[in-house]
C-alpha cells in the first residue's frame, strides 16, 4: 500500500506530539490496553479484562496470552505501567488520573494492579480513548521531556528504520506474530487485521 500523507512524519514518539502523521504510525505499530468502539464504549485489547475493588478504588488488569513485542520479548505488566506513567505526564487526561492515584504496580508479569485515593469512572475510557500507548519498559523510562528514537512497538506493523528518509519515504512491514482479537474490529477496539504486506508513505 503506498499511501501519501498530508503531513512529514518528523518524529516516532506519539507521546512526543499529536500530528495526524505520528498518531497513524502509532496505530500501526503500537497497541492499547483498551479501546473504544464505534459507540465511544471502552473495551479490552491488550487485556483479556480487569477486576475492579467493591469500594471502586482498586483495578487489577490481567494481560490476554500470545503478546509479543516486535524484538520477540513478551509484553510484561512492567511494561504497561512504565507505559502508562510516561503517557500520564502530558496527557491531560493522563495527568488527571495521576492526581487521584495512590499507586500503581505490577503483580507478577501478567498482572498490575492501579490503587485510587478516589474512584475515577473513566479510568477505562482514559485508556481506551488516548493514544496510551504500550512499549518496552526499556523505551519508556525516556523521560517525557525526550523524543524516543526506538519505535519497537506490539503491534500488527512494524516500522523500517533503516529504510525511513524524513520528507520522502517511511516504511511498515506487517507483524506475522500479531495475534488480533477474534471480535469484529470497531473504531480502535476489536481485531487489528493487517491485510497488506508493506506500508510505504
Amino acid at each position: 500500500l503506498r499511501f501519501v500523507p498530508y503531513v512529514n512524519l518528523t518524529t516516532l514518539d506519539p507521546m512526543w506530539t499529536v500530528t495526524g502523521a505520528t498518531m497513524a504510525h502509532g496505530y500501526l505499530v503500537y497497541d492499547m490496553l483498551y479501546g473504544i468502539d464505534s459507540d465511544f464504549q471502552p473495551h479490552p485489547q491488550m487485556c483479556s479484562g480487569h477486576e475492579l475493588s467493591s469500594d471502586r478504588l482498586t483495578w487489577t488488569f490481567t494481560l490476554r496470552d500470545g503478546l509479543l513485542f516486535h524484538d520477540n520479548e513478551k509484553v510484561r505488566a512492567v511494561d504497561c505501567t512504565t507505559s502508562i506513567a510516561r503517557w500520564a505526564v502530558k496527557d491531560a487526561f493522563g495527568q488527571a488520573l495521576m492526581a487521584v492515584m495512590e499507586e500503581m504496580k505490577p503483580l507478577d508479569d501478567r498482572r498490575f494492579q492501579i490503587r485510587l485515593k478516589k474512584p475515577f469512572p473513566q479510568l477505562l475510557f482514559a485508556l481506551a480513548s488516548r493514544p496510551c500507548f504500550v512499549m518496552p519498559e526499556r523505551i519508556a523510562k525516556t523521560p517525557a521531556t525526550e523524543q524516543i528514537k526506538d519505535a519497537t512497538g506490539s503491534g500488527p506493523f512494524k516500522f523500517v528504520p533503516n529504510e525511513w528518509v524524513s520528507g520522502a519515504k517511511a516504511v511498515w512491514t506487517r507483524n506475522d506474530k500479531y495475534v488480533p482479537r477474534n471480535e469484529p474490529a470497531s473504531t480502535l477496539a476489536g481485531g487489528k487485521i493487517a491485510y497488506v504486506d508493506r506500508v510505504e508513505w
